[in-house]
């Protein structure tokens, strides 16, 4: 045998091998990422460390989702400044492709009072998931009406109310809100008659605000209008 056909007969026989070990470190990674996501809901983050940090960079996506989850695990320990530096991390690893670790970052921006930055977050996690990223459009809104940007924001709300979830009645809210800080009472009501049934009457600020509004559309004044509340949830869930 040539020497040229026995490199090819050895390149042949490794090739597969490497396959296997491969799949195999893509099946380890991903067994790491459910023991980790295990320990995460037990709240032993420390535990879910250990885990999402046995992912090794050669994962691939796995490693991303690893890195994202690390963020998380920081952020409910109090280690804010790490999880935004993991969050960070998988942003520019997914070349700003990836709108939960955007929207996380921006969540936690907000809490070292960074709105500016929360605000560019909130908007790269927009992008990233081409507008579909309901929770980065009800968060940037709330920024956005803490900043006087009334319309902005309620456009934001509008935003976040045509794509389904848990935020919907809030949004409807503070959609509710901002059009009564523009002047605009009566569907700033209606607004807040939506959040009250899509809510089936459970949502405090939503009541409280609608009681004010009614009062409100024969004797207003700014500072009654200021008094209305806007709702705050803030989610960051593992993957």
């Amino acid at each position: 045998m040539s020497q040229k056909k026995f490199l090819l007969a050895i390149l042949f026989l490794i090739l597969p091998l490497d396959m296997v070990v491969a799949q195999t470190d893509r099946s380890d990674a991903r067994s790491a990422i459910e023991r980790g996501n295990r320990s995460f809901a037990k709240t032993d983050y420390q535990a879910a460390l250990r885990e999402y940090r046995s992912v090794q960079q050669d994962a691939g996506e796995t490693y991303a989702q690893a890195l994202y989850n690390i963020g998380v695990c920081y952020y409910e320990l109090w280690r804010t400044a790490e999880a935004i530096g993991s969050y960070q991390r998988v942003i520019e690893l997914r070349h700003g492709r990836y709108p939960r670790a955007s929207y996380a970052l921006g969540v936690a921006l907000e809490d070292q009072g960074r709105p500016g930055d929360a605000i560019k977050a909130y908007q790269q996690s927009i992008v990233a998931s081409h507008g579909e990223y309901a929770v980065a459009h009800y968060r940037l809104g709330v920024l956005l009406a803490g900043e006087g940007e009334y319309k902005d924001a309620a456009n934001s709300f509008r935003q976040a109310i045509a794509r389904p979830g848990e935020h919907v009645p809030a949004s409807h809210n503070n959609l509710g809100v901002m059009l009564a800080r523009m002047g605009r009472l009566a569907e700033a009501g209606s607004e807040f008659e939506i959040a009250l049934r899509q809510s089936a009457g459970l949502f405090d600020d939503a009541a409280y605000n609608l009681k004010l509004c009614r009062s409100l559309l024969n004797t207003s004044t700014k500072t009654q209008v200021a008094s209305l509340r806007v709702s705050r949830p803030i989610e960051v869930p593992i993957k």
